[in-house]
């Protein structure tokens, strides 16, 4: 026996990507129900590559009673109205928008770092898939903070246009296009012009002058590392349609060289050291698009402190950032709570 799960926002990118990933991983899924607003009511979408198709139901009208559990792709403000109804039938949601991410009765949770947490989902009945730029970050940090105690994080990342949705996409491509043959390239979705450019602001800006994506990856990344890790944050959109990159220094108790760090990496759960130091030895986003894992390159020793290194981390925002810890989030669920499969 199987599991009957819902898609909720079946026809954006996350949702999309939710989808492959169910029919990629070959989830044990009885029924699936895919959801969006009512102007997309009765519309196809594929099913990864199976060839099958499923219709798209509104999630207005949609009753969960007797589904085990929804992946919530649909931003915060549908997620405020449809996570508590589904949550009081029995369906544990799984949510990718930042809604719940701090609410202490609430799991944020990464399944290579910390699936102890997931025992806490019966609270709410609901589960928070962290921003994606953090959850990159904690796949990578997670053994080097078990083998040396992390006390200190600096990041700066360089985000990918599909973090900010299928028009952030749209407006990277007309912007390159139109800066080609001589027109406008004024900005609508972004602050400024995006194309052959790079942007520090993601989301706005708070009292302290750091932006609200800044602030999610500090508090996210103590939640689930622990609040004892001091983070400082600078998060830029960069013309790239996906894949997310960040430049990571971390300070830590005790003394890890480079090589340990590579040979503890190298082993690590979701992750893939690719750091020969040559040319071309490293990842970079057009090389990461589609795939699973979560990239680390250039691991070298930082001298400016005493225990320190500095790093290099790559992967598919739509994926591990959303729609693959998810469907990882699912699978750990049924595995550890729901044990209908297997």
């Amino acid at each position: 026996m199987g599991y009957r799960i819902v898609v909720a926002g079946a026809t954006g990118n996350v949702g999309r990507e939710v989808l492959a990933i169910l029919a990629e991983r070959e989830f044990p899924a009885d029924e699936i129900a895919v959801l969006a607003s009512a102007r997309s009511q009765g519309d196809e979408v594929d099913f990864g590559d199976t060839g099958r198709k499923l219709k798209i139901q509104n999630i207005e009208h949609f009753d969960p009673a007797g589904w085990d559990m929804a992946i919530f792709a649909i931003g915060s403000d549908a997620t405020k109205v449809h996570a508590p109804r589904f949550a009081a039938a029995g369906c544990t949601v799984i949510d990718n928008s930042s809604l719940y991410r701090m609410d202490p009765d609430v799991p944020l949770i990464v399944p290579e770092v910390n699936p102890e947490a997931i025992d806490g989902y019966k609270a709410r009945n609901i589960i928070a898939n962290p921003n994606c730029s953090t959850a990159q970050m904690v796949v990578a940090l997670k053994p080097i903070h078990d083998a040396a105690t992390i006390t200190r994080v600096v990041v700066a990342t360089y985000q990918s246009v599909s973090g900010a949705g299928k028009a952030g996409m749209d407006e990277l491509f007309e912007q390159s296009r139109n800066i080609f043959v001589g027109d406008s390239a004024e900005p609508k979705k972004f602050t400024k012009q995006i194309a052959f450019n790079v942007i520090p602001h993601i989301d706005s800006f708070l009292d302290d002058g750091s932006t609200k994506e800044e602030w999610k990856m500090v508090v996210e990344t103590k939640k689930i590392l622990g609040p004892k890790v001091k983070v400082v944050a600078t998060c830029v959109r960069v013309p790239v349609f996906v894949g997310h990159s960040e430049a990571i220094t971390v300070e830590m108790e005790r003394e890890l060289s480079a090589a340990d760090a590579q040979k503890i990496l190298r082993e690590a759960p979701g992750v893939m050291l690719v750091d020969k130091r040559e040319d071309g030895g490293y990842v970079t986003p057009v090389e990461c698009v589609g795939d699973y894992a979560t990239f680390v390159s250039r691991v070298r020793e930082d001298s400016t402190v005493e225990n320190g290194l500095a790093l290099w981390c790559v992967s598919d925002n739509l994926r591990k950032g959303a729609a693959l810890n998810a469907v990882q989030i699912a699978e750990l669920l049924g595995r550890r709570h729901l044990k209908k499969a297997g």
